[in-house]
């Protein structure tokens, strides 16, 4: 397979940026989208050019690290998937690819494809957790869960952090994220006692980092390679105005 490769250069967060294109020969269609990037930069190295650096981990679907928007889009085109799990099936041969990073106020290029995601990590700092203590693994098991609280639970703790929600925001909003980091906590028993404490320090975390606000529009969602629903969005509307409310009649 032959690609034709438009790529984003950028020495740093204070560089303007541009493209370059690079012409790829015998792409394999079983190799990954970030095989074929290795392949990229290999061809890079012989050419005596500096490789282009991207984000990757576990290549696995699991880290959330391979934060790239290929033709316009977050991960690409294929649903439910991450950049890692792209295949090269999914292109023709003598197709285009545009591969550029995320692009956000709250991610600034670190260099080339990568992106500064730490104000993610403020969001999760701030209330992603809970501080009581659970004991071993038994008596942390000993208190029953209903089944259709521990599976929403576990749908919203799917969530990566790769930040496509953002990226495929027009606005730039964290909200689902944000709304699956506080809601598999808030939908289990050991969450509750800190639930309204959690939803307004991360809302606020949220808010400081510079995320754009939530339209509705649904973008984040469809991008999402976790399949996270807007479901949690709405839940954590209700949980802040509640939360809100409450520290106001404190």
């Amino acid at each position: 397979m032959k690609l034709f490769l438009k790529v984003w250069r950028q020495d740093d967060r204070n560089d303007e940026g541009r493209f370059e294109t690079h012409t790829l020969d015998n792409v394999s269609e079983d190799s990954s989208f970030l095989e074929m990037m290795d392949q990229l930069n290999e061809q890079l190295l012989e050419e005596g050019t500096e490789p282009v650096v991207f984000d990757h981990d576990c290549r696995e679907g699991i880290c959330g690290m391979c934060s790239l928007t290929i033709n316009g889009l977050p991960h690409g085109t294929e649903n439910s998937t991450t950049t890692c799990q792209l295949h090269m099936r999914k292109f023709d041969d003598g197709d285009t690819v545009t591969i550029e990073p995320f692009r956000a106020k709250a991610f600034p290029v670190v260099k080339d494809l990568v992106v500064d995601r730490s104000a993610f990590d403020s969001i999760t700092q701030a209330g992603g957790f809970i501080t009581v203590r659970t004991g071993s693994a038994p008596d942390g098991n000993a208190l029953p869960v209903p089944k259709d609280d521990s599976d929403k639970a576990m749908d919203a703790a799917a969530c990566i952090g790769c930040g496509a929600c953002v990226a495929s925001c027009k606005n730039a909003s964290a909200m689902l994220f944000t709304s699956a980091k506080a809601g598999h906590l808030n939908m289990l028993p050991q969450g509750q006692a800190e639930k309204d404490k959690r939803v307004l320090a991360m809302v606020s975390a949220m808010d400081e980092a510079g995320f754009g606000n939530c339209r509705n529009y649904g973008e984040c969602s469809a991008a999402c390679p976790k399949d996270i629903s807007l479901d949690y969005i709405a839940k954590l509307n209700r949980d802040h105005a509640k939360a809100k409310i409450k520290s106001i009649f404190a």
